[in-house]
């Protein structure tokens, strides 16, 4: 079996990837971070806003992809996709 080759770095260009990506999404649906953090069942934009940017360690974790994907009626996956 292989070792894991991602390192902190490598996770955190992850991270600002799905961060852009859901992003992408919101602003092509016209949806407000307002908007959407409310709709995921928050009360401020603090989480979306922190985590589209991944500032201060801030990132989108399954749970959020899966309720951001459901309420802009999107793909999980498409948060995955990297850019060329």
């Amino acid at each position: 079996m292989k070792e894991c080759d991602i390192d902190d770095v490598k996770m955190k260009d992850i991270y600002k990837q799905i961060g852009l990506n859901v992003k992408k999404a919101r602003q092509a649906k016209n949806v407000s971070q307002l908007a959407l953090a409310l709709a995921i069942g928050h009360k401020a934009v603090g989480t979306i806003s922190m985590a589209e940017l991944c500032i201060n360690n801030k990132h989108f974790n399954i749970e959020h992809l899966m309720k951001i994907a459901d309420v802009l009626e999107i793909n999980i996956c498409d948060f995955f996709v990297k850019d060329e």
